[in-house]
């Protein structure tokens, strides 16, 4: 058997790791490289191996870095199903078609430019119906229910407590008289998060393929960062700015949002309004309607006493779905609370709310997330204090601040914590999903743990097992 790495290897973004196993290729994610635009351009067109000759791909979750690269892998010949909960196929199928249309858009606006300056014009990395194409192929799954990924291996997806419908992918694989119990952890949550259900660790497992993006800190509680969220809302409220969030449209903004939520029923907020202002988060929030099944006890029991009967909905929010409702918004006053996609701030709507909201000092730019390096949530979390959106420089004048203990992956002691927890099978553990420093500091508490070997495979690598 045989483990070769081709995305979010010694980086976080572009999940993609192929399996080879009794002549068989099975894929875990084909997500989207996110960093400097040429390099990403390229590097996501591209595959380092034969898409037709994969016979089988599971998906671990939605967010675009672990499957927004599908179109391209369905256009250029992949013909297998993609499994992955049913939750997860309707979340996906919701951002592949939202990404394809933003990457038509995007490039049309930058050709107009290109054009006028006489420069040659680009193509988008792939369209709208590249994305309703790759669809077709989701198979979905319930948690916990054995299916056939490739001969010789049965999988089972149970609960990643990243996101609604995430999963961690447990293999159960005999090759040449061989039996391997093997575990992709996909990206791993937080006990005790809004929404989501906690994660199921491993168990007896022999390798371990994890994520280790925040292994060399801990987040604040989930109570420590709602009191952030509320701290930082009213002092721009108090100051009558403007909160602007960009938000990945899955998971985060759903938890702004029911935070918020329960900050105004309990009377902790002054009632100001608040813009979802994303088709694609609007969409989503629709699917989370669809799937109360994967909330935990916590918001089902929110949502039993909410006059309104729902975690995501309540009487100052609006759900801005038509681009000249997302345009008026920027012409009224504060204070307000604006949350938009995407979430590392390089496409899409927040682009416009950031220009325009900027220069005021009055108003906060609210970071929630991690940021990939080059993007421009990037820039901003690292108090750039000029910017360039459309092509165009912007002097940041308006508060930045972060919160780190939104975040929907799991801290370093949870990480170890996880790993330890996969029992004395445990033969190598595969850090992915993670830059060198906090997979090295990750690394280290491991080995003082007496974890078996644990290596931080570079892309490209192979390895066999």
């Amino acid at each position: 058997m045989k483990i070769s790495f081709h995305g979010a290897a010694q980086t976080v973004t572009g999940s993609r790791h192929l399996l080879g196993i009794n002549g068989h290729r099975l894929l875990l994610d084909c997500g989207l490289y996110q960093g400097r635009r040429q390099d990403t351009y390229e590097r996501n067109l591209n595959f380092p191996f034969e898409p037709v000759s994969v016979n089988s791909l599971i998906l671990s979750h939605a967010h675009i870095d672990h499957s927004g690269n599908l179109p391209n892998l369905v256009r250029q010949g992949y013909k297998g199903p993609i499994h992955a909960t049913h939750a997860t196929t309707d979340l996906t199928d919701a951002m592949l078609l939202d990404a394809g249309h933003i990457q038509e858009s995007d490039t049309a606006y930058l050709n107009k430019k290109l054009k006028r300056r006489g420069q040659p014009t680009i193509k988008p990395l792939y369209t709208g119906a590249d994305a309703a194409a790759a669809t077709r192929n989701f198979v979905g799954h319930e948690y916990d229910r054995p299916f056939e990924a490739v001969p010789g291996v049965t999988a089972r997806l149970v609960e990643a407590g990243h996101i609604l419908g995430s999963a961690g992918v447990v293999l159960d694989i005999e090759e040449k008289g061989r039996k391997i119990h093997l575990m992709f952890s996909g990206d791993i949550g937080r006990p005790g998060m809004p929404l989501v259900r906690d994660p199921v660790t491993p168990l007896e497992v022999d390798y371990l393929i994890m994520e280790c993006t925040y292994g060399d800190r801990t987040h604040e509680t989930p109570d420590q960062a709602y009191a952030s969220l509320h701290d930082l809302v009213r002092r721009t409220i108090d100051r009558g700015g403007k909160v602007i969030i960009p938000a990945f449209a899955v998971g985060r903004t759903q938890a702004l949002v029911y935070y918020l939520h329960q900050m105004f029923e309990r009377g902790e907020l002054p009632h100001v309004p608040v813009y979802v202002d994303s088709p694609l988060a609007i969409n989503v929030t629709n699917v989370f309607r669809e799937h109360p099944e994967c909330f935990d006890s916590e918001t089902k029991a929110f949502m039993r006493s909410d006059p309104h009967g729902t975690a995501l909905g309540f009487d100052m929010l609006t759900y801005t779905l038509e681009v000249n409702d997302s345009k008026a918004i920027n012409n009224r006053p504060g204070p307000m609370v604006i949350i938009s996609a995407s979430g590392m701030a390089e496409t899409g709507r927040i682009l416009h709310h950031l220009r325009n909201n900027v220069e005021n000092e009055r108003n906060c730019i609210l970071i929630t997330s991690w940021m990939a390096p080059h993007t421009l949530g990037r820039r901003l979390s690292e108090g750039d204090k000029q910017i360039q959106i459309f092509g165009e420089s912007f002097n940041v004048r308006a508060e930045v601040a972060t919160i780190h203990g939104l975040s929907s992956h799991a801290d370093r002691d949870y990480l170890l914590t996880y790993a330890q927890q996969a029992g004395s099978r445990l033969k190598g553990i595969f850090l992915v999903h993670g830059e060198p420093g906090p997979a090295t500091a990750l690394k280290e508490r491991m080995n003082a743990a007496g974890l078996p070997p644990v290596s931080f495979p570079a892309l490209g690598d192979e390895v066999e097992i």
